[in-house]
């Protein structure tokens, strides 16, 4: 009987400390001041953190009949495995959905970062102006990004992109 509560009292002591460590690495994460900056002509998304860039990904952004919109936006949703909704349309999560994987939510309606079911599509004017990535990619990211982090979609070149762009070429 004693065995059994130590053993029950450990696996409550290891699970505490498991859900404190999870949980500190959730407020670590939030913590950290984080943007997110687009370049539309160079068709790259830059992760800055604390001031440092972190990461580049290959993007596909706006045609040119749909562009993607340019300014200061912020999230506010993430959703995984999202369902994809369209007037007269609705696909579900899977290989066929538009919209990859994954779906981070920008405050200008109907406008985010995703994945996509057309790789093939990263590095070019192709979107109806989100901003996609390859499945992989935006799955790396949705798990660092949080809503409130800022997104800057460029369309043209500043002195602050020529230094984040050359520097990560």
């Amino acid at each position: 009987m004693r065995a059994n509560r130590a053993m029950w009292m450990a696996a409550a002591l290891m699970a505490g400390t498991m859900i404190g460590r999870a949980e500190a690495a959730d407020t670590a994460n939030d913590a950290v001041a984080r943007r997110l900056v687009v370049s539309i002509p160079d068709r790259k998304l830059v992760v800055i953190e604390n001031n440092e860039v972190v990461e580049v990904f290959a993007v596909a952004v706006g045609a040119p009949n749909s562009p993607s919109p340019t300014g200061a936006f912020t999230i506010v949703n993430r959703v995984a495995n999202p369902t994809y909704y369209h007037p007269g349309k609705v696909i579900e999560p899977g290989p066929q959905n538009p919209i990859g994987t994954r779906w981070i939510g920008l405050n200008q309606k109907g406008y985010g970062i995703h994945g996509t079911d057309q790789p093939s599509s990263i590095g070019y004017a192709k979107s109806h102006g989100c901003i996609r990535l390859r499945n992989a990619d935006v799955e790396r990211l949705f798990e660092r990004v949080r809503p409130g982090d800022v997104v800057e979609l460029h369309a043209e070149r500043t002195r602050e992109l020529d230094q984040l762009f050359t520097s990560t070429d």
